[in-house]
């Protein structure tokens, strides 16, 4: 996987799991900003009021160096460190993955606790489905109308998405492109008369 690209999931999906008579239900749900977390935990932990641990972990950004897991009552690293686990062996990122458990009585020791949590954030993240995404820069270059030609010749062999574009006396264009291609585009761009980068 190239470095200007990332997997995430495309929507919330739900995942199940039991063991015990103790319930797991687990919730693998696109995220951008650990303020979506929390507004994500709140709705759930109003959701599940009744259930006695609501177990998380997340991962934000597509340098996937953001995360962070919580245990919730559980014995310590039995159920946020396992959940991560799996986001981080499936590569996702913009992720919250957490779980409901509903206590059965019975009790599962770590152990148990660290499969089971594992397998509901698995049954999770088996049912999303999962999407690459391009980390993507925008790129603004200001020119003189005479040299509107040969700008939009480069952009229509390189193909960058036009965010905006004003056509004047003096013209200026956004344009967003996958990191990885942006150095490319800018020195083509930089080439032609009149061009510079705002």
């Amino acid at each position: 996987m190239a470095n200007d690209s990332y997997r995430t999931i495309r929507q919330t999906a739900e995942g199940y799991y039991t063991e015990k008579r103790s319930r797991f239900i687990a919730y693998a749900i696109p995220v951008r900003t650990a303020d979506d977390v929390k507004l994500q935990l709140d709705r759930y932990r109003k959701q599940y009021y009744d259930a006695r641990h609501v177990c998380w972990a997340y991962m934000l950004g597509a340098d996937r160096l953001t995360f962070r897991a919580n245990d919730d009552g559980e014995p310590s690293s039995t159920a946020g460190k396992p959940i991560l686990g799996q986001i981080n062996s499936n590569g996702l990122t913009d992720i919250l993955i957490l779980v409901v458990r509903y206590f059965g009585g019975i009790e599962l020791g770590t152990s148990g606790l660290i499969v089971a949590y594992r397998a509901a954030a698995a049954s999770a993240i088996a049912a999303a489905e999962i999407e690459e995404r391009t980390v993507d820069e925008d790129i603004t270059v200001a020119f003189q109308y005479p040299f509107l030609n040969s700008i939009m010749r480069i952009v229509k062999e390189d193909n960058p998405a036009v965010i905006s574009q004003r056509f004047d006396m003096d013209c200026e264009m956004t344009l967003r492109i996958r990191k990885g291609e942006a150095e490319r585009l800018k020195s083509r761009l930089l080439k032609v008369e009149t061009a510079r980068l705002l």
